[in-house]
């Protein structure tokens, strides 16, 4: 390391300036003969030393101090001018840069050459990192494009069963482990077996309305059988009768296109968009949404009015994914429950795949309207829509469209009727409905306005309310229930031919001109065929219970490969059966059992006992009757109708009334088997005054305001029973 020094530093005598000026020798260049440079070589000492007296000065801010060279000060220090005075540019020392390194004159920096830098350094690279970004880059690639055709091709089907499989692995896992008497250490869950039924109905519910479609379809046959299910369970499922969302003009259009070989809404139907005249007219928006269709009114140039019930289109997408994660589901719980489930599945799935197929509802409605003509007892009580065959396809069927109340409204039903004295409601009987639709006015309104299209158009012919609209059909609830107790009754034990859905959306009333209820039942897609053989056997055992002929009771249930005959009873006759032995409390709700136990002990054995009654009921899958889930179900539903209206019949009564004339009426029985089946109805109808005697005490308690029909008092007395071993039974399915 060198550095550049005046000469005369090293030895010169310091010089004192009095003046303002500073002298300027040899023709005014300030020092030029005593300014030289001199080289000094500095040691590594020196050079060590000086390195840090400038660091410790810049760090303390401190003035510059002599360099620490050994060095004498300079003879000749730089003149400084006074304040305010600045010197001259040419009086200023013209000094000459050096290069430090070389001596030499300055020379600008250049670079060096890339020869004189040597072989450059590899890149530092990350092949793990760049591996697992194109493994994250590919994956992502091909899920976004199995996302989109599954979108398209099969509306999200793929999706919707791996949510199922998520969903149906993590409630399967969240019972394996928490359901117990004490939960398991570290690992269990808190708040016990309502805590877990509670999280796992909300899993399901949010997946079943999540998912949609046929998911709703399964959810509402939970629903229905929810008074066997914990109360988290029956509070989760309550909901699942809300209508579901409707697809847009657009969608319905595409169906409508896909089944009539290309032709338009106006082409199949004749109706105009544009207000054009002789031409009919139809509303976009929907005035029922269900989970597989929706239903649009319309008005034909002939002038009749229809139900256009269009499926949405993605049921045909995903109703083969839906029933095959539907299918996985089931034999996982199978296999891990040990429950003789899967067996039910293909029945159960045919039925449902039959249910998406209108041209199976339209096949349905005709055969239940011709069964229902020829029975004197219904004849007049009971209609059925007329279809419309020519405008139905696959996916779209129209049927006539129908003026009545539903069932669940309950006050207009019963209120007061306003309508013209002798009269019936707008239709009834397959009458003209009046007031008619003011078909120029409605065209113009279109013409003015195309959006009103969107709106309802259809006369909503209420004057049978009155003016103030707080009218009704003025018809009783007795009345309504006989008709629908009849009508099912038939059903099963005479035709063998059952409607598997009646719950209150699917059933009208109207009233007839003298004041007596008709009955209207729609959406006919659900159907079971019982054969000839069942539905005697059916019919036996239904009187059998009536009469506590338990030797009957066993001799079927065996022949149908059911062990727990009582239990079976019970849920057949939806309150426990007393008949028996005693099997059913003992076995079922733990009567006799005088163990001490906390109420999550006894709720837990409640329920393994209940889990063991269903592989009983389900002991030889190959020969128990498939039919009997759906008949179940019919017969759940009318009994939730029959406590909905206030227990107005006694149901069991009617039902059991039906079983036995069913087997004296059947034509197919030889004479000498008719004849015996009469005395016995005979005898049977003697058997019947005892349960007039208690539904009639129970009518006048209700009627005095001591407590609640016969239906109210069997739940109640069923639930009481239950509730005491952990089990809270809850039939209240229609409520709101």
């Amino acid at each position: 390391m060198t550095y550049s020094i005046p000469r005369n530093f090293l030895n010169a005598t310091p010089i004192v300036h009095t003046s303002n000026t500073l002298p300027l020798p040899n023709n005014g260049a300030p020092f030029a003969n005593d300014l030289s440079v001199h080289r000094v070589d500095l040691t590594p000492l020196a050079q060590t030393a000086m390195l840090r007296h400038s660091i410790a000065r810049c760090l303390s801010r401190q003035p510059r101090a002599p360099l620490p060279t050994g060095l004498p000060p300079c003879s000749r220090p730089r003149h400084v001018p006074p304040f305010g005075r600045r010197a001259p540019t040419a009086a200023l020392p013209q000094r000459r840069a050096y290069n430090q390194s070389t001596g030499g004159p300055y020379q600008p920096l250049t670079p060096p050459s890339p020869s004189s830098l040597g072989a450059p350094r590899p890149p530092r690279t990350y092949p793990r990192l760049a591996r697992w970004s194109r493994r994250f880059l590919l994956v992502s690639l091909v899920l976004g494009a199995g996302y989109a055709l599954d979108a398209h091709l099969y509306a999200g089907g793929v999706a919707r069963s791996a949510r199922t499989f998520g969903t149906g692995l993590l409630v399967a896992a969240d019972y394996k482990l928490n359901f117990r008497a004490e939960p398991l250490p570290l690992i269990g869950s808190e708040g016990g077996i309502p805590a877990l039924h509670r999280r796992n109905a909300e899993r399901l519910f949010e997946l079943l309305r999540g998912n949609g479609g046929l998911y709703l379809k399964i959810g509402q046959a939970i629903a229905m059988q929810s008074a066997i299910l914990p109360p988290e369970f029956q509070r989760m499922f309550a909901r699942m009768f809300d209508d579901a969302p409707q697809d847009g003009w657009a969608e319905v259009e595409r169906v409508i296109r896909e089944d009539f070989g290309g032709r338009s809404v106006e082409e199949v139907f004749g109706v105009s968009f544009a207000g054009e005249e002789g031409r009919g007219v139809m509303e976009r928006t929907a005035r029922a949404s269900a989970s597989v269709a929706q239903v649009h009114w319309a008005r034909l140039p002939d002038g009749r009015e229809v139900a256009v019930k269009v499926q949405k289109p993605e049921i045909a997408k995903q109703i083969g994914w839906d029933l095959w994660a539907f299918k996985v589901v089931t034999r996982v719980y199978t296999a891990w429950f040990d429950l003789p489930l899967y067996s039910l599945v293909p029945f159960i799935t045919e039925r449902l795949m039959l249910e998406t197929d209108f041209e199976n509802e339209a096949r349905n409605s005709e055969l239940m309207r011709e069964l229902v003509a020829a029975e004197p007892r219904l004849r007049g009580r009971v209609y059925v829509p007329t279809v419309y065959k020519e405008l139905s396809s696959k996916r779209v069927l129209t049927t006539e469209w129908i003026e009545g109340v539903r069932l669940w409204d309950k006050e207009a039903t019963t209120a007061r009727w306003y309508g013209p004295h002798g009269s019936g409601s707008p239709g009834v009987h397959g009458s003209k409905l009046v007031p008619e639709p003011d078909m120029d006015a409605i065209r113009r309104r279109i013409r003015e306005d195309p959006a009103s299209l969107s709106q309802w158009l259809k006369p909503e012919r209420t004057e049978w309310r009155g003016r103030n609209g707080k009218g009704g059909l003025g018809v009783t609830t007795k009345d309504v229930m006989t008709t629908m107790v009849d009508l099912f009754s038939a059903q099963i034990f005479k035709w063998g031919v059952v409607h598997c859905d009646p719950h209150p959306g699917n059933i009208f009333i109207r009233r007839l001109p003298g004041g007596k209820a008709e009955m209207v039942l729609i959406d006919h897609g659900l159907y079971v065929y019982m054969n000839p053989k069942f539905r005697r056997e059916y019919g036996e055992f239904w009187k059998a219970m009536m009469t506590f002929d338990n030797d009957t009771l066993q001799r079927i249930t065996r022949e149908w490969g059911i062990k727990a005959t009582d239990l079976f009873a019970s849920a057949t006759l939806m309150r426990p059966y007393e008949g028996g032995d005693g099997e059913f409390r003992r076995d079922v709700l733990g009567v006799g059992d005088d163990r001490k136990m906390s109420a999550s002990e006894r709720q837990f054995l409640m329920q393994q006992r209940m889990k063991q009654g269903v592989r009983e009921i389900l002991a030889e899958e190959e020969n128990f009757p498939k039919e009997l889930i759906f008949i179940g179900r019919n017969m759940r539903i009318v009994q939730g109708n029959n406590q909905f209206l206030g227990s107005p019949v006694n149901r069991v009564k009617m039902m059991g009334n039906w079983a036995s004339r069913s087997l004296f009426e059947a034509r197919d029985l030889p004479l000498r088997d008719r004849l015996r089946n009469a005395w016995q109805h005979l005898i049977f109808k003697t058997v019947l005054i005892g349960t007039d005697v208690l539904f009639y005490f129970y009518k006048v308690r209700q009627w005095l305001g001591r407590g609640g029909g016969m239906e109210d008092e069997v739940e109640a007395h069923m639930r009481g029973m239950a509730k005491e071993f952990g089990v809270e039974l809850q039939h209240d399915l229609f409520e709101g």
